[in-house]
């Protein structure tokens, strides 16, 4: 695959960055083991150069992931903190992501935030960058690497509070198809095994599962083809980002009012909820937040990172810094969360990240 075009900005506008893509990478001098940035002969007061990976464009929530970003290293900015954003975009294959991640290593950055592609196949690019003193912060998925601090949610635990939720509607017994995101995707593998546990323990059968990309529309298509080769199931467990989708494919063969189906933390999946909450009362959903500013909480760990400051003894489970699972949307909370985001784009996912306070209580 050809060289991605790379983009540097001190303020880009959201559509620029969307338009190029972006993935978030940080690389470390000492290994997430060692305690992630030493203090060593790497720390330094910057202004730091970070970089970014993004190896996949598909999605709304990428572009709100990109664009939390660039607002929050526009703060760091205006502090001296940072000086350069040097974002590689793209819809790319694992090899793409590699050429992204090298195209950053040339253009000198201090960090790489990252949202890889793959668990294991970034390794040796990862290498090639903590070879020249670059910190590596993977978002998203973790990665396995020994030179990436990953900070993510736990994807696994993400997708099995709405699995228990599904769980629970359908009951022991009940018959499921499941829409999942990007077959091989290391975020969509971790949250099939995390809901998979959950189905196998609570007695419910899978009877179909197909993937559809983290898309709306193909979550809708998926959707009515597994509907229309299994018309009598009980339940549907579909991921973020297809949710809506999927609804709409359920209410086409009106079937709303039948068969449970997980939700999503955003707004146009919420707007939908609303509606059916007044027609049906004892309508019931669910909606657990993924937030796309796990970007800016990886800015503020990594610039940590980069000025020396060590994690503390108890900040890493491995390589991983777990961030703190978002509060889920339910049919209690819901008036109060739609209220805090029913004026957004549909596209939009309700958010959250740590505070700078909150990144420095990872470190000593």
């Amino acid at each position: 695959m050809g060289s991605i075009p790379q983009w540097r900005t001190r303020r880009h506008a959201f559509g620029a960055l969307a338009a190029a893509g972006v993935v978030l990478a940080a690389t470390a001098c000492s290994t997430p083991e060692a305690g992630g940035g030493d203090g060593g002969e790497g720390a330094s007061d910057g202004p730091f150069t970070i970089g970014v990976s993004n190896g996949f464009i598909g999605s709304e929530w990428r572009e709100q992931m990109l664009s939390v970003l660039e607002d929050a290293f526009a703060e760091y900015e205006s502090e001296g903190v940072v000086d350069e954003l040097v974002v590689e975009s793209a819809d790319v294959d694992v090899n793409g992501q590699i050429q992204q991640i090298r195209n950053l290593i040339r253009s000198d950055v201090d960090a790489i935030i990252v949202n890889p592609n793959s668990p294991t196949a970034l390794d040796e690019v990862f290498a090639e960058a903590a070879d020249q003193g670059i910190q590596i912060v993977a978002i998203d998925q973790a990665v396995e690497s020994e030179h990436v601090t990953n900070v993510v949610i736990d994807q696994a635990e993400w997708a099995s509070i709405s699995a228990e939720w599904l769980a629970e509607e359908v009951g022991e017994g009940g018959e499921i198809i499941a829409v999942n995101g990007i077959d091989g995707h290391p975020a969509n593998e971790d949250r099939w095994s995390g809901a998979q546990q959950v189905f196998e323990e609570a007695g419910v059968e899978v009877v179909a599962n197909d993937f559809a990309e983290w898309d709306q529309s193909q979550g809708q298509t998926v959707t009515r083809d597994l509907l229309s080769s299994n018309p009598d199931v009980d339940g549907i467990f579909v991921q973020d980002g297809m949710a809506l989708g999927a609804m709409q494919a359920l209410q086409a063969e009106g079937l709303e009012d039948e068969v449970a189906i997980t939700g999503e933390a955003r707004v146009g999946y919420m707007k939908e909820w609303d509606q059916l909450r007044q027609d049906n009362e004892d309508f019931s959903s669910i909606g657990v937040p993924n937030p796309p500013s796990v970007s800016v909480s990886a800015l503020h760990v990594v610039v940590r990172m980069l000025q020396g400051q060590e994690f503390r003894s108890d900040a890493l489970d491995g390589n991983t810094l777990y961030l703190p699972m978002p509060e889920t949307v339910t049919d209690e909370n819901f008036d109060e969360r739609f209220a805090e985001v029913e004026d957004e784009p549909d596209a939009y996912a309700v958010d959250h990240s740590i505070t700078p306070e909150e990144a420095d209580s990872y470190f000593q």
